[in-house]
Formats: C-alpha cells, sequence, structure tokens
C-alpha cells in the first residue's frame, strides 16, 4: 500500500515547507509585540467613551493617545505606522468628538480611491449608529445621486471624498457648500505617500485652493493625515498642505510573530541572467500555502498577471480536492458590488484566497490573512510593508513572500535584503511650484474667488507674474487691487487632470467602435507609449496601437493577444539652462538643475513579459517634443578617465544609464518611467562624457533633485549590481543585453561608476547655489515659453 504524505497544515507546518523550496535567499524573522497602550483621555465625551466600550476600545494604542492630544492642542499632525494599527481613530475620535460637542461643526475626508471612501464610511456609520445621534456622513464623488448630493451639502457632517471631486466637483462649486466651509473644523488625508510626483503635486494646490476658501468663510481647519512608512511623511505632509505637522511614529499596536521570506527563482539562461518566471515562481508559493490551508493574499504587479494567477491557482485548487470558487481575483474593472462581495468574503473568512493588484494594498477593511506572496518587488520599500501588512492576526504567527524578477531593481533586493529591513523607507518628493502645475491651479483658484495684490498661492513674488499672464491672455481682468476672472463659458477645474503635469492629452479610442474611448495619456508620455505597433495595457488586456494621429491627439488601438510587451528608446539632446547646485570633484562634477530636452523616440523593443528578453524591434516616426524640466547629471573628466573605459566610452554609458533609470525607485517614491537617464559621449558645454537623469514631467517634479541628494547610495547601488551579477558581458538584470553594450560595455560601465564614486565621496568642498524664487525657474522667465509649448 502506497502512503500519500499529506502537506503540512498550518503557518508553522508551510513555513518549513517553504524554507526548504529551492531558491530562498533569505528568511527574516520578527519577533511578536505586545500592545503599547494608553487610557482614554478624560476628555474623551461620555457617549463616544461608551461607544468605544461597546466595540472593545477600553484603551488607546500610543500612536493614538499621542495622535489626539496633538489635535487637542490645534496641532495638524501626520500618523505613520504600519497596516492594521488602528490609524482610522486617530481621526474618527477627534472628529466626533468635536460634533457631538459642536453639531454644526464639519470635516471632510479626502482617500485616494472610491473604494477606500466606502470602507471608511461604513466603519464611520457602525461607529455612529452606537452613539445613537443624527451625525450625517456620506460619500460624495461621480457615483453619489444628484438628490443625495444636495442633502450632503447642506446637511452632511462627514463629507468623505476623493481630491479629484474636491478639485473638480466641490471647490469650484463652493458657493453651494457655504454650510461645509464656514464649520469646516477638520480635514483628514488618509495615504499621504500616494500623494508624491505629479499627483501629489496636484494635490497640493487643490488643497491651497481649500484652505483659500475656507479661510473666505472664517474657518481654519486642522488636518490629520496618515501614511505607511516612508522617509519624509513630515516634510510631504507639511509640503502638501503647507503648514507645520507633528510626526506620529511610534507603532503601539500589537503584532504576532512575522516571517519575511525572499525567493530568487533560479537562473535559466546564465548568459542572459534570466531567471524562471515569476508568476509562475509565485505560483508554487501559493499553490504550497493553499495546500496547508494558509488563507493568502497574492499581490501581482498587473491585471494581466492577477487574471492569469487567478486561473492557474483555481485550477490547482481543483487538483488538490479543493472548492475552486473559495479563491478570487480582485482588480480594478471589477464592478463595485463584485468587489464588495470578496471584501466581504475576506473579512468572514469564506474566501481561502484572493489574487489582487495593488489595489488591496491601501487601506480597504479584508480582516486579517495568514499569508501574502508578492510576485515582484512593490516597487518602493513603503509598498512592499504596506503589502505585507496585510497578513496577520494581532496574536498569531504570518508569513509574507516576495518573490522577485529578473530586473536590475529586483536583483539587487535579491544581493542585499537587508536594504528591506535595515534602510529608512523612500522619500516622498513634490514640487507644487512647477510652473505648469502652478498655473493650471492658479487658473483654477481665480475662478474660485478674486486674487488680491499681496496674497499668497505658491512662491512669494510669483502671483504678481502669473496674474499678469493671465490678464495678457484675457483670463482675468485687473479692478484695482483684485483680478478677476473674466472668461465667463469656461470652466478650468474641468481641464485640469490630477494626473498629469500638462494640460494636454492625447485620447486613445478602440479602433473597432470610433466612439469608444480606452483611457487618456499625458501628451509628452505619448510618443513613448501609443506610438504604431506600440502594445498599449489596460484593464488586464494587451492592445496594439494602429493608428498614432498626432496632430488631432488621437491614438487607435485594437485588442491582440500577445506575449510581450514594448518599451520605446528614448533618444534626448539634453542641454543645461541654469546650474542649480554643482559641486567639483575629483575626475568630474555632479549637478542639479533646470534643462532643455529635445525628446525623440526613434525605435522600441518588444520585450517578453516574464523573462524580459528582447524579442524584436521596429522604427517609431514622430516629431521630437521640446520641454524644460530638472535634471540630476555626473560629468567625468574626459582627460582622466583610464583608457579601458575609453575603449567603449559609448557602451559603458549606456549600461550605466540603464541600471540607474532602473535603481531610482530605491531611493525615490517614482516608477521607472517618471525619470529618463540620457548618457552623452560628448556633452556640448564641457565636450566631456555626461549621464543626465531628468524628470519626465514638463517643469520637474522633484524627483531628479532627490536623486542629486542619494547620488552616493544610488551609485553605491548601481556597482553592487554589477559586481554581484553572474554575467560576463552584460544582461536584463544589470547593465542590459550585450547587443546594446559592446564587448566591453560592462566592464567600462563598472570602471564609470567607480569613478563617479570617487568623485561623490572625495568631493572638495566647491558648491555654487543659485536659487530660486520657484523650483525649477523665476515665473516671470518661464510663463512666455507655455505658449511655445502648447504649439508644439
Amino acid at each position: 500500500m502506497k502512503l500519500v504524505r499529506r502537506p503540512p497544515e498550518g503557518v508553522a507546518g508551510a513555513l518549513g515547507a517553504l524554507l526548504r523550496m529551492p531558491g530562498v535567499v533569505h528568511h527574516e524573522a520578527i519577533g511578536a509585540r505586545p500592545a503599547d497602550t494608553a487610557p482614554l483621555p478624560l476628555w474623551v465625551d461620555r457617549r463616544l467613551r461608551d461607544a468605544l466600550n461597546e466595540r472593545g476600545i477600553a484603551r488607546l494604542y500610543r500612536h493614538q493617545a499621542e495622535a489626539i492630544e496633538w489635535t487637542r492642542q490645534g496641532r495638524n499632525v501626520v500618523v505613520v505606522t504600519p497596516t492594521a494599527s488602528g490609524k482610522t481613530l486617530c481621526y474618527n475620535l477627534p472628529v466626533l468628538n468635536t460634533l457631538l460637542r459642536d453639531p454644526a461643526a464639519r470635516a471632510l475626508y479626502l482617500f485616494p480611491t472610491k473604494a477606500l471612501s466606502q470602507d471608511q464610511v461604513t466603519e464611520l456609520h457602525a461607529l455612529v449608529d452606537l452613539l445613537g445621534v443624527d451625525l450625517r456622513t456620506s460619500t460624495f464623488d461621480g457615483d453619489t445621486p444628484a438628490a443625495a448630493r444636495r442633502t450632503i451639502r447642506s446637511s452632511g457632517h462627514v463629507v468623505v471624498t476623493n481630491p479629484d471631486m474636491l478639485h473638480a466637483g466641490i471647490l469650484p462649486n463652493h458657493t453651494r457648500w457655504v454650510r461645509l466651509f464656514e464649520n469646516l473644523r477638520y480635514v483628514v488625508i488618509d495615504e499621504l505617500h500616494t500623494y508624491r510626483g505629479v499627483f501629489g503635486s496636484h494635490v497640493a494646490n487643490v488643497i491651497r485652493r481649500l484652505n483659500r476658501i475656507a479661510g473666505f468663510y472664517g474657518a481654519s481647519p486642522l488636518f490629520i493625515l496618515s501614511s505607511a512608512t516612508i522617509r519624509n511623511p513630515g516634510e510631504l505632509a507639511a509640503e502638501l498642505i503647507a503648514a507645520p505637522v507633528e510626526v506620529v511614529d511610534c507603532n503601539g499596536a500589537p503584532a504576532g510573530e512575522r516571517h519575511i521570506v525572499v525567493v530568487n527563482p533560479p537562473v535559466v539562461n546564465p548568459r542572459l541572467g534570466i531567471r524562471r518566471s515569476v508568476v509562475n515562481e509565485a505560483r508554487r508559493v501559493a499553490r504550497l500555502l493553499l495546500a496547508a490551508r494558509v488563507s493568502t493574499l497574492v499581490f501581482a504587479r498587473s491585471r494581466l498577471r492577477a487574471e492569469i494567477l487567478t486561473r492557474d491557482l483555481r485550477g490547482d485548487l481543483r487538483r488538490l480536492g479543493r472548492d475552486p470558487n473559495k479563491l478570487a481575483g480582485y482588480r480594478g474593472g471589477y464592478l463595485p458590488l463584485e468587489r464588495r462581495a470578496i471584501e466581504r468574503g475576506l473579512r468572514e473568512g469564506d474566501l481561502d484566497g484572493v489574487v489582487s493588484t495593488n489595489a488591496l494594498e491601501l487601506g480597504i477593511d479584508i480582516g486579517s490573512l495568514d499569508a501574502v506572496v508578492m510576485a515582484g518587488y512593490p516597487g518602493s520599500i513603503a509598498s512592499t510593508w504596506q503589502q505585507a501588512g496585510r497578513a496577520g492576526r494581532r496574536h498569531s504567527a504570518s508569513i509574507a513572500v516576495l518573490v522577485l524578477s529578473s530586473s536590475p531593481l529586483d536583483q539587487y533586493i535579491a544581493n542585499h535584503p537587508e536594504f528591506l529591513f535595515g534602510a529608512s523607507a523612500e522619500s516622498g518628493v513634490i514640487n507644487p511650484n512647477g510652473v505648469l502645475i502652478l498655473l493650471a491651479h492658479a487658473r483654477s483658484a481665480a475662478f474660485e474667488l478674486p486674487f488680491e495684490r499681496g496674497e499668497e498661492f505658491g512662491p512669494e513674488a510669483s502671483l504678481p507674474e502669473i496674474m499678469d499672464y493671465l490678464e495678457e491672455h484675457q483670463v482675468v481682468h485687473r479692478e484695482g487691487e483684485k483680478w478677476h476672472w473674466s472668461c465667463a463659458d469656461t470652466f478650468p477645474a474641468a481641464d485640469v487632470s490630477l494626473r498629469r503635469a500638462a494640460p494636454e492629452n492625447v485620447v486613445i479610442h478602440d479602433q473597432r467602435d470610433h466612439t469608444r474611448v480606452i483611457g487618456e495619456i499625458d501628451y509628452h508620455a505619448a510618443p513613448r507609449t501609443v506610438y504604431e505597433e506600440a502594445i498599449y495595457l489596460h484593464q488586464g488586456k494587451t492592445w496594439q496601437v494602429v493608428e498614432f494621429d498626432w496632430e488631432g491627439r488621437r491614438a487607435y488601438v485594437k485588442p491582440v493577444r500577445v506575449d510581450y510587451y514594448t518599451d520605446a528608446e528614448t533618444r534626448a539632446e539634453v542641454r543645461v539652462i541654469d546650474e542649480e547646485t554643482v559641486v567639483a570633484a575629483p575626475g568630474g562634477v555632479r549637478g542639479h538643475g533646470e534643462v532643455s530636452v529635445t525628446e525623440h523616440v526613434p525605435l522600441f523593443k518588444k520585450v517578453r513579459f516574464e523573462t524580459h528578453e528582447n524579442v524584436g524591434s521596429g522604427k517609431i516616426h514622430l516629431p521630437p517634443i521640446d520641454f524644460h524640466t530638472t535634471a540630476f547629471w555626473v560629468e567625468w573628466s574626459l582627460a582622466s578617465l583610464p583608457e579601458a573605459v575609453k575603449r567603449d566610452l559609448g557602451g559603458g554609458l549606456r549600461g550605466l544609464a540603464h541600471l540607474l533609470g532602473n535603481l531610482a525607485p530605491l531611493f525615490a517614491l517614482c516608477d521607472r518611467r517618471d525619470v529618463v537617464p540620457v548618457p552623452m559621449v560628448a556633452e556640448p558645454r564641457s565636450g566631456n562624457p555626461t549621464l543626465f537623469v531628468y524628470d519626465a514631467y514638463p517643469g520637474g517634479v522633484g524627483l531628479s533633485r532627490r536623486l542629486y541628494d542619494e547620488a552616493e547610495a544610488l551609485l553605491k547601488a548601481a556597482r553592487d549590481r554589477i559586481l554581484e551579477c553572474s554575467c560576463t558581458e552584460g544582461c536584463p538584470s544589470c547593465v542590459g543585453p550585450p547587443l546594446n553594450l559592446g564587448g566591453q560595455g560592462r566592464e567600462s560601465a563598472r570602471l564609470l561608476v567607480e569613478e563617479a564614486l570617487q568623485g561623490v565621496v572625495r568631493e572638495t568642498a566647491v558648491e555654487r547655489v543659485e536659487e530660486c524664487a520657484v523650483d525649477p525657474v523665476l515665473v516671470g522667465e518661464v510663463l512666455p515659453e507655455i505658449d511655445e509649448i502648447r504649439d508644439a
């Protein structure tokens, strides 16, 4: 009789089996942590105290107590603690306590997604029901019926919305929201770490407009912000709301024992540095956990991967003799009722597992699972811990597994797992004073209320230049010391997307039905994304661009089934206009400043989804685009470079550019495409080899400045990735395929980064700083160029 060995059940058994799998490169055990509590303050209203007691909350966690004490003292506060640590009570308690004492008071809650807004309203309603008082909490977004909107405007105590609706729906119609703005006591901003880059820069200006309108009605609200772990929560929060904040980061919530396991799939092609598919490896890990009856959440990096994993894991459950419907997929594009049912199934334990995009990364209440599998590095330490934090009950052990891909970023983590555990999280970066973004919101603010001379909106002394520019273009007219809106038939906020730096955009249509719009994309990003033959990813599906109407700002796509994506090769000419900061060092120069970019996209590569190998290419026929942005650069003195570098200088620069572009997200919260590396064998001013890394958005959003500040760490990471890679001539996991480099390109890249590091580490104190009223340049100098950009 043959004995069938059953897989061990439970977290402990699954962990033992998991650690015996090939490819495990790190196991970090984090011990259980007891709760650190404080009593409920005596000033909390008795009715609220009783309601909290009924929900089992007799004491507060330390961070909750500290946060509400700051708000009681009238201070803005940002709470930075892990997932499921009770951040919600940090703002619900002071808000509800104030509403109980003063029923005329109002609060505004901002969440980055509709799902989070709905989740928070459910939480608030549960608490309000226990209070037994008439406190009206409502969601106000694009799905809110017209009849309900009137009631919310007139009598909503807590209005829950998102930045887009605040920007385009509430602020421009503030005269309908008099009750809210006259009595606005609190503004809550959840998931602070998502407000970065272009989006965060826009939202900072939306907050400027909010404060301006609240002040007009005589209100001065307190801000309560919450965030996942980032390096600079106080700095980012203060920039976002343009006011000082107190940082609370002393997590007092209890946690069970946690095990973090890092898996690096085995190499299947040593010469090309290609590893086994991250999707297949994540499936193997998830299958092991599900077989051990460990409730599991799998995070996939794309909707397509999420659907593939859902299908495959359901088949695995069926083969295990289990109900495949006990595992669900979850992503954007599902109907709201379907998503709510999945969330409820997780909370109530009706599901064994879920495969999700990062849609479940944010703080939607899904209860606690026993394990999380991340199919690929999520892109930042903040997201990694946010996703890992979805597993773990307060008194039992949990597992989080990070399965890595072949990309340079993932392979750096494979060789330096301590980066996840010993380093600070990345910094969130915004630039609310970028000229195009600032101008867009100055227009919107002028529509909402007249501007007065001496009023602050953005940097000091910039407002008169902006108003003069708008007056010249007949957008406003001046009467005495005020500027009034003068375009009766326009609604400026409706033309401003919070996800784009410039107002222009390209609309993507289904070729089969030209009236059907698939999506939109920023005008400046379009040549890199929707050129003819490009693969456009949308809602987990692959579409191929069949026509790009450059003049008409339209792209037409058709659905296709392919196993590759396309990656455009950007060639750019970069010219330094203003050296904001330059440091001379032995053998070269490191700098940051404003640059003029002429961007041309001549060709694209076809890259296989799972292996990152190049499987083809094609030409792109589009005119160049000119714009101003900010850049970080490293310049080497050609005369002092070793002969070994000069033998393949171009290949070395291309390899290093590939590497720095891929590693940039380690040091700034950004996507790989948010910054563009440009190697130049002979920079026009000096004739020296120079490597630029510029912000991909007109005006810049501060990413290149962050990389300049982190230059030493970034260059060290690049050096380590080259030294630790097992390839001999280059590969996708380090400096790129040998075909793009030349015979000595890998070695030349290594020597270049060594030379650059010497310069950074031993830099001589020759520093020149030219501070500007507006980063990157004075408003008065740049505004005339905006018309040129629009006419390009």
